[in-house]
Parts: C-alpha cells; structure tokens; sequence
C-alpha cells in the first residue's frame, strides 16, 4: 500500500532537512507532500533549493500567508494519492521509522484508521504537565464518543485517504487532532493504536503548543459531539 506523509512545515529550519532524510529512509511506498506555512526563519530557502516545487516522492506547496497547521495540513491532504496518508511533523519528536508499524497494523487488520500512542507502553515520554494535559483530552475523548484510546493528541495518525477526505477536515490550527479523531468515532471507525518512541522537545527547541490550544482542544471535543 502506498502511503502519503503529509509535512505541514513553520520554522523548522534546524531539523527539515534531518527529519526529511529519516522519512526518505523509511522503507516503504511513499510519496513526501510538504506545506510551507509561510516559515520566515530560512526553511522556504532549505525547501526550495533543495526540491523547488518538487516531483516524484516529495513535492513541496508553499503558503502565501500563514495559515496554520490544520489548514497546512488540509492544502497537504489534498494533494495526496496514496491509499493511506500519515502525518509527520517537521521536528524530531517522532521516530519516523515508527510508521511502517502503523503500516503493519493496516495491513494485518485491515483497519481504517491507525494511531501511534506515546503512552501506550510508558507514561515517560514527556513532561508530567503535558502527560497530564493529553491525558485529561484522551479521556474525555473517550467519554464523549465511546472511544478506548490512550493518545488522542498523537502526531502518528495513520487513515485511509478516502475516508478522511470524506470526514470534510475544517480546522486551521492545532485543533486538527480532536476534529479528526471526533469524526472518526462518530463515524462508527474502530481506530487501533500501536506503541511508538517520542522525545518531547522544549519551547527553547521550537515547541509550538500551549495550554491554549488545549483548552481549544477541548472546545473542539464539545463541538462536534453536538455537532450535525
């Protein structure tokens, strides 16, 4: 199967490249869709002297404005072609070796909808606040939909391409993961989680989310349950 990482991209200069070589590595049918959301710290430069526009396994898209990484994701998402899209920070939280785990888990169930949970195995891959923060969000994920997830604020999010372009993605910004994850449990989709490593970065490294975006997190939870 093949599958298409989605890379929205903000001001990542000191890793791009680095976590573009690691995805490049990964041993699997992929096409690479990247999304410049308008960087101003010399990552459009790195994107455009090293692919252009892109052709073949990575294409590049450049925002004229930023937007966000919901809306990153959305220009990402369709662009995509392959049977199964992920996406894929452009920071080096996530081990991008991680996904033919994801894979794997597709191909032996047949699932639609895959996850890489951080906190499947340990609860030590990042701070105590932001474990508790994802946990609380988890958890009330799982109370206003049924679910029986561990790690609803995952990167890792492995789905079939029909089905989340069906799910009609709205956000702009960080609240992506609750709308996505919202969508598919309402839908009646089993999502199956599988172990994956991650080293929590600080926001001296380039760390983007705040406390905010999980109160908006949260208000994105309340909406769609409500939601027609």
């Amino acid at each position: 199967m093949k599958v298409s990482v989605l890379m929205p991209v903000y001001n990542e200069a000191r890793t791009i490249m680095d976590v573009l070589d690691l995805v490049r590595s990964v041993d699997m049918d992929k096409e690479i869709v990247i999304v410049d959301d308008m960087s101003a710290d010399g990552t459009r430069e790195i994107l455009r002297k090293h692919f252009g526009e892109g052709s073949g396994e990575v294409r590049v898209f450049y925002h004229e404005k930023n937007r966000g990484k919901g809306a990153a994701l959305r220009t990402a998402l369709s662009k995509a072609s392959g049977d199964y899209v992920i996406v894929q920070d452009a920071d080096l939280e996530y081990s991008p070796h991680d996904m033919l785990n994801l894979l794997r888990k597709a191909e032996e169930t047949g699932a639609e909808a895959v996850y890489g949970s951080r906190f499947l195995k340990t609860r030590k891959s990042t701070s105590l606040v932001h474990f508790l923060i994802n946990n609380f969000l988890t958890q009330m994920t799982n109370i206003l939909y049924g679910g029986d997830l561990t790690d609803m604020e995952t990167c890792y999010k492995m789905i079939k391409t029909s089905l989340i372009k069906e799910l009609g993605v709205e956000a702009d910004r960080f609240e992506f993961e609750p709308e996505i994850t919202a969508k598919l449990l309402k839908k009646g989709v089993e999502i199956k989680e599988v172990p994956v490593s991650y080293r929590g970065r600080s926001y001296d490294e380039g760390k983007k989310i705040t406390w905010t975006d999980g109160l908006e997190a949260l208000g994105t939870l309340i909406k769609y349950k409500f939601k027609k």
